[in-house]
């Protein structure tokens, strides 16, 4: 397949939207469009982690968002903190929302179960394998249809944090998230100026005084009148209201990219 035309052109302002930041952590308010973590060419080396470390050097991500997904990223700022934020997003002690548009007419609240992996012959895109793949579950809920132009703006639930998971299982729902340079068709990625995913909530402990800290970052891209960004949203139990569960892959169509997350 064709490569996409890609140049890594990062936002220089706001050099950091900071939402918070102590002695301990830093949680950002990451746009879309830059990496969280420096990328392996020199070129690539800008990120939110470099611009983070160049006031703290002692700085580093306990986990990532995509290079097109915006929203809250947070980073301990000691190692202390790092580890002890590192153990919460391991045993998946860590809240997340996320919110997106997708392309066609997405009804109702269900699940995604389907197992992911890395395509050795096709890095980085994740593939579906039910047989090594390892487990990958999404709740999501459809809010509001734009008509006018065949979307659909829905919240996601990762219980899990496989990389590329929220636009994988979107993609298999049969409903890709608008502006995915990896997994959607021509027509959906290039509806859109870029990805519109956005981490839009996160709920931790903090790690040193072990405080329940909500933060919630506002969308980069239109939210519809009454889906607007609640922290309650953290609270509900998708799981309670699922009335479908998809398990069974579909074909997953892309087109190949750079070495990019």
């Amino acid at each position: 397949m064709e490569k996409r035309p890609f140049v890594y052109d990062p936002p220089l302002l706001p050099f950091l939207d900071i939402m918070y930041e102590d002695s301990d952590i830093i949680v950002v308010n990451k746009p879309s469009l830059i990496l969280s973590v420096p990328g392996k060419e020199r070129k690539h080396h800008d990120s939110i982690m470099s611009r983070v470390k160049s006031i703290y050097p002692d700085a580093f991500v306990v986990h990532r968002l995509d290079y097109g997904t915006s929203g809250v990223l947070v980073l301990g700022l000691h190692k202390a903190a790092i580890s002890t934020l590192g153990k919460q997003f391991i045993a998946r002690e860590v809240h997340k929302v996320y919110v997106a548009w997708v392309d066609g007419k997405l009804e109702g609240t269900g699940a995604v179960d389907l197992p992911l992996i890395i395509d050795l012959e096709h890095r980085p895109f994740q593939k579906v394998d039910l047989e090594v793949g390892k487990k990958a579950l999404t709740y999501y809920q459809a809010l509001h249809y734009d008509a006018a132009q065949d979307r659909t703006f829905v919240r996601l639930y990762p219980q899990t944090g496989r990389s590329h998971q929220l636009r994988i299982h979107m993609q298999q729902l049969g409903h890709s998230i608008l502006g995915d340079h990896l997994y959607a068709i021509d027509r959906v990625y290039e509806s859109v100026p870029h990805l519109y995913l956005h981490a839009a909530l996160l709920r931790f402990k903090h790690p040193t005084t072990g405080e329940v800290l909500s933060f919630c970052a506002p969308a980069p891209f239109a939210v519809p009148e009454g889906c607007e960004l609640q922290v309650s949203w953290l609270d509900e139990d998708l799981s309670l209201q699922v009335t479908s569960i998809l398990k069974t892959p579909q074909p997953q169509i892309f087109e190949l990219m750079p070495d990019l997350h």
